[in-house]
């Protein structure tokens, strides 16, 4: 669970930190800060149009076509 939240809380402090950045102090952030913001939210928007796909199990059908056997 700590491998999962540490890199989280890392990127999300950086994130704050430019945006925060371009906010306050726009005239001396750079493309660093720039790129940073942008793409955290971008990153954010990816979790609402990526999403997994729910796939039923597959079914035999009943005439046995998917037999991989060849056993009489």
């Amino acid at each position: 669970m700590v491998r999962r939240w540490v890199p989280a809380l890392v990127l999300g402090g950086a994130w704050w930190w430019a945006v925060l950045r371009l906010v306050l102090e726009p005239e001396h952030a750079g493309l660093v800060e720039g790129a940073v913001a942008a793409g955290g939210w971008g990153l954010s928007l990816l979790p609402v149009h990526v999403a997994a796909a729910v796939r039923p199990e597959r079914v035999a059908d009943e005439s046995g076509a998917d037999r991989t056997d060849i056993s009489p």
